[in-house]
Formats: structure tokens, sequence, C-alpha cells
């Protein structure tokens, strides 16, 4: 009914889901560094209910995910300000807004559902439309959950239609190369667990554009023309 909000925050049932996705919102929000709360943020994944958009503070808000229901669309923007875009971003490949538009990024939870070779495009996209000193954050649940998760999915402790959607896992050390490979520096790249070890963090920094080279130092343009030969290699 219009003017009501769903009870479950993710698709699917699952006993867990509610607490999950609230400990992943903690998260997030405990990353995001306060200054940039005066900005713009984008989750990529929302969700057919942008739960994490609604539990955060940033001047403009935005979330972005396919198949999102119009009158929803219509209800969130009055009730709490902030716009979701209907887009296909594994299909599309490009996130439909300019270059330096946002102050934060999040993808949260949404790693796992991306076909692999679509991942680095997504991630250089995001590259792309932060701000020079924006922060992409992100979360995924380590390799070796998997089992473990298709086991909670069969005893309706977390949404099997979740798990059985995930087309990938990653190790700590995968997400951070996919994070440099995607044009974050090593440098800007921090990581970690959460949930007992059972969800990854991630949050890498856009440090300056890339075109940007007259500003560094004669090493960190050799670097910066190294990765920026990368986005010639679409997936």
């Amino acid at each position: 009914m219009k003017g009501e909000l769903p009870g479950r925050v993710t698709r699917g049932e699952g006993r867990l889901e509610g607490y999950l996705a609230r400990r992943r919102v903690a998260r997030a929000n405990a990353l995001v560094p306060g200054e940039l709360r005066k900005g713009r943020v984008l989750d990529i994944g929302c969700g057919f209910f942008p739960y994490f958009l609604t539990k955060t503070d940033f001047s403009e808000k935005y979330g972005l995910d396919k198949g999102i229901d119009r009158e929803l669309r219509e209800d969130l923007r009055k009730r709490h300000d902030l716009a979701l875009i209907d887009v296909d971003l594994e299909c599309s490949g490009r996130i439909p807004f300019a270059a330096d538009f946002f102050d934060v990024v999040t993808m949260l939870a949404v790693l796992e559902h991306i076909e692999p070779r679509r991942v680095l495009r997504i991630v250089q996209e995001v590259e792309r439309v932060l701000k020079p000193g924006g922060v992409f954050i992100l979360t995924t649940p380590p390799k070796w959950t998997k089992g473990l998760l298709r086991y909670l999915a069969r005893i309706n402790m977390v949404s099997r239609v979740e798990i059985d959607e995930h087309k990938a896992a990653y190790s700590r050390k995968q997400v951070r190369a996919v994070l440099e490979q995607g044009g974050f520096s090593r440098s800007s790249i921090k990581s970690g667990y959460f949930e007992l070890f059972m969800n990854i963090w991630a949050r890498a920094t856009k440090e300056h554009n890339r075109f940007e080279l007259e500003d560094l130092t004669p090493s960190e343009s050799k670097d910066r023309i190294r990765r920026k030969n990368l986005f010639k290699k679409r997936p």
C-alpha cells in the first residue's frame, strides 16, 4: 500500500537478515569521514528498499539498482528526501552521473552478486564519479563463508534468494586488488573484517583525477599512467 514501507530490508526470508543489515549500515556509517556528509552519497545495489540510505545523513542521497518500484521511488523521495534510479549497472556498465559528482559511493553486500568479468568496469565507474578526496566503501562476505552461508540459507537464517544469486566470493587480498586495478592507489585502500570475520569491509579514497598528472611527482605520474592504461581494457 502506498505510504507504507516494507517490513523486510532484503529479498526472501531469513531470521538474521534484519540484524545483518543493521550491522552493515553501522559499519558503513562508521567508515564515512564526517566532513563528507555535507555532500552527496550514492548507494549502488541499494535493493528494493534502500535501508542504508534511510539510516545515514548526507545533504543529498541517491540509490541505484534494477527493478525499483516507481511508486516506492516517489514515496521515498517525499519521506526521506532521496532519489532512486532504476538502472541495471551490471548490464549497462555505466553509472548515469557526471565525473567527480559524489563524495561517497557505497556498495554493501553487492560485490558477490556481480559477474566477476564485470566487476572491474564497475569499480572504474565508481572511481570516475567520485570527487577527489571522496571515498568508496564496500562490504562483502569472504570466500571462506561460501559453504556456511548456503547452510544458513537452508535453515532459514539468511535469505536463500540472496545466497542463490551469489556469483563470486573474494578474499580480502582480492578485494584490495580489484580496487587498485580499478584506479585507486594502494596506499589509499584500507580494509578489515567485521561480524566475527564473516564480512570484509574496504574503503578506498580517490586521491586525484586520472588526468591531473602535472601536480604529481615523476614517479607518481608513471604509476598513474600505468593504471590509466587499465581503462583501455574493457572486461
